[in-house]
């Protein structure tokens, strides 16, 4: 019976001392940070999305001011003014909101201009990524930077440099 033990013991340490699995993590801020390609892409996001947000906000600033304007003569208008202005003040309104959409929707041009523009540079980072991952023998690389519950990681398991050295932005 302790022969049993022992020898079962022995399988199950081997075992255990097989399975184990290699861990890492990576910064992909400081990564994406450290490509000039990216921040190039994401200043040029920046400042089409501001011109947009600028355009429809003076649209909603005109609608607001055609109805203060309105409000200010709904006194002196007659029943069929007051509708079409009430009319033009609400079609003003969904173009501006139309517009709104097309800029910054599901699927408008500030998301197809990021797929077009920063999409292939996450694509190389995450092949660089799983590239090392498979070099390494990681079982897990984990993501520091967005957000993620990891309370504490070792600097010695960042993969971060390594990850810009493979994609020729470091030594």
């Amino acid at each position: 019976m302790k022969k049993i033990t022992v020898m079962t013991l022995l399988v199950l340490a081997a075992t255990l001392t097989g399975a184990a699995q290699k861990f890492a993590f990576v910064d992909s801020e400081y990564i994406r940070n450290n490509i000039p390609a990216f921040t190039a892409a994401q200043q040029q996001l920046d400042k089409l999305s501001q011109g947009w947000e600028k355009e429809v906000a003076d649209g909603y600033a005109q609608v607001e001011q055609l109805y203060k304007d309105y409000q200010a003569e709904v006194v002196i208008l007659s029943p069929d003014q007051k509708k079409k202005r009430e009319e033009a003040i609400i079609a003003r309104e969904k173009e501006v909101k139309d517009l709104q959409n097309r800029y910054f929707g599901m699927e408008g041009e500030l998301y197809k201009k990021r797929e077009e523009l920063v999409k292939p540079i996450q694509d190389e980072i995450l092949k660089a990524i799983k590239e090392i991952s498979v070099e390494g023998s990681y079982a897990v690389i984990f993501d520091t930077s967005a957000g993620s519950n990891i309370l504490f990681a070792n600097p010695r398991y960042d993969l971060s440099d390594q990850v810009l050295q493979k994609l020729g932005y470091k030594n």
